[in-house]
């Protein structure tokens, strides 16, 4: 959305325990998984159960990253943002948020996961 200050948006279900996840801890991960790991989607699009014990999210590994906020062991990348608005659009709030961290967890030319693959035309 802006490049000084480096900010991102999402756009967030209000219906969705991630948003309340989001409004109340102020900060938030985008996750960016390869092409290979498309069948990792359909297990976002239901309920998310954690495991604190394991440190998994819908059985698949994760850690906190700078804010708290996980990021998945196996993304490509993930940016990490703190919350500076949301704004009510609907039945969804976009967040917007300043980027905290980022950076890849697996060599950059990895191909990563687009819309197209999923075969969906929203997740929710």
């Amino acid at each position: 959305m802006s490049s000084d200050p480096k900010l991102v948006a999402i756009s967030v279900e209000k219906a969705a325990f991630t948003h309340e996840l989001i409004a109340e801890g102020h900060v938030f991960t985008l996750n960016v998984v390869s092409r290979e790991d498309r069948a990792i989607v359909r297990k976002f699009t239901k309920p998310v159960e954690v495991d604190a014990a394991a440190n998994t999210m819908n059985e698949f590994p994760f850690h906190d990253g700078k804010t708290g906020a996980p990021i998945l062991d196996q993304a490509v990348a993930f940016v990490e943002a703190e919350v500076r608005q949301s704004v009510d659009v609907g039945d969804h709030t976009l967040f917007i948020g300043e980027i905290v961290n980022a950076g890849f967890q697996q060599p950059e030319e990895t191909e990563v996961l687009r819309m197209e693959d999923t075969r969906m035309n929203y997740g929710g």
